[in-house]
């Protein structure tokens, strides 16, 4: 799965349906078989759950890939871009006087 991928699918599945079954039916594996493969996380609006999470109607499974950088690292990165960018200012004369 591409960092640019996002989808969205809807279904409709009978009542009682485990989030993993509810993506095997999607047909993502069939096209993503690093879904299936425990890696991933999942969850329902934002809020993380486990496979066997029993779904109710109008939920939202979401599939989440890893992250490429932490938030935290991200920052650093960030900040060592804009450090690297500033300019250290001209001193101008010569120090002491006459």
């Amino acid at each position: 799965m591409s960092a640019n991928s996002i989808g969205q699918i809807q279904l409709q599945l009978e009542s009682g349906i485990c989030a993993l079954e509810a993506i095997r039916r999607s047909g993502l594996p069939q096209r993503y078989p690093e879904i299936l493969d425990g890696r991933l996380k999942i969850g329902i609006y934002g809020r993380q759950i486990k496979p066997d999470t029993l779904l109710k109607d109008g939920d939202r499974l979401e599939i989440y890939r890893p992250l490429a950088l932490s938030p935290a690292d991200l920052r650093k990165l960030e900040a060592q871009r804009r450090k690297s960018r500033e300019r250290p200012v001209p001193r101008s004369g010569a120090a002491g006087g006459d």
